[in-house]
């Protein structure tokens, strides 16, 4: 039941804290209007986790790492097998281009603040067809993944029903349920819509084309501390089962061939010149890098997607074996 990389250490402490957290608010609920704003980042750690669990998982034991799974599913607000057939064998596939339920350009090739706004309702709605679709071959050919399933549905749904229940048994129902929305419910809304922003501003303008330009990155240290190193997403795509500790090293090697545009050093300032200033200041906003995700021109040498994603190939055919 170890942990595989020692660094996961401060994966457990995180999780500890924002369970923490919430016990404490639940027995001083005067404390949840000034602090609900750590909620919420820890939920966003949670879904960075479970990204980071679903590629690499954090226990050498099979059965650890599914009651894991559980846990930072309440906080993160989704079971995480979601992550299979929406990540793992849809977006690593196709990164950004046709076929990916994930792609940032399905409605508009701008890079502004209302496709950045509305982009995680889209990409929700279309994320649903590979999930019922993964839902249902696994009910038709894989009992056993299917029976995961449905306990990871139950569990996620019925620890935030029992998280009601005790809101509202300790504090009456108007208080209540007013601590569990602020402790449990927006923290997990704000965790999934963020997740879906990374994966758009990461790949906006982007070429996926390229075998080194098909992702931004965010370079900074305090961003890669806080988020497990998610900012580093050339090298999450250049080897997806890497663990995140890894990232470092993996951009490292890579970086000199990368296009500058794609690498940020403050994921704060480029949402601040992206979105509040390139409106005014037209120079200030991204443009496309190289060949566009809807570029279906061919052309010869161009990088294939299985060149692109080689990393997952692995994990992919582990989780269809499961």
């Amino acid at each position: 039941m170890g942990l595989r990389f020692a660094a996961d250490i401060r994966t457990l402490l995180w999780v500890a804290l924002a369970a923490a957290l919430v016990a404490c608010q639940f027995a001083r609920p005067e404390l949840a209007p000034y602090s609900f704003w750590l909620n919420m980042y820890f939920a966003l750690a949670c879904g960075v986790i479970a990204h980071n669990h679903n590629h690499c998982p954090t226990f050498k034991s099979k059965r650890a790492n599914e009651l894991f799974g559980h846990v930072i599913s309440i906080f993160y607000g989704y079971p995480t097998f979601a992550w299979i057939p929406t990540h793992n064998l849809n977006h690593h596939k196709f990164v950004n281009r046709a076929g990916d339920a994930t792609i940032t350009w399905r409605h508009s090739k701008k890079n502004n603040l209302w496709v950045l706004v509305t982009y995680p309702i889209v990409s929700s709605y279309y994320q649903s067809e590979p999930i019922s679709s993964f839902i249902k071959q696994a009910k038709q050919k894989n009992p056993k993944l299917y029976r995961r399933i449905q306990t990871q549905y139950a569990v996620w749904l019925g620890s935030h029903l029992a998280l009601l229940s005790l809101a509202i048994g300790l504090h009456g129902a108007r208080q209540g349920s007013l601590l569990w929305a602020l402790t449990c419910l927006v923290p997990a809304l704000f965790a999934l819509w963020t997740i879906m922003v990374f994966n758009y501003v990461q790949h906006v303008h982007t070429d996926p084309w390229s075998a080194h330009n098909h992702s931004r990155s965010f370079v900074g240290g305090w961003t890669n501390f806080f988020l497990f190193n998610n900012g580093l997403h050339y090298a999450h795509h250049e080897n997806a089962g890497a663990h995140w500790t890894k990232l470092p090293e993996i951009h490292a090697r890579a970086a000199s061939r990368i296009d500058p545009r794609l690498m940020h050093r403050s994921m704060w300032w480029y949402f601040i010149r992206q979105y509040l200033l390139s409106p005014f200041f037209p120079s200030l906003g991204t443009t496309q890098v190289g060949r566009a995700a809807y570029d279906t021109t061919d052309r010869a040498g161009a990088v294939t997607t299985a060149e692109i994603a080689f990393g997952e190939e692995g994990t992919n055919e582990a989780i269809l074996r499961a």
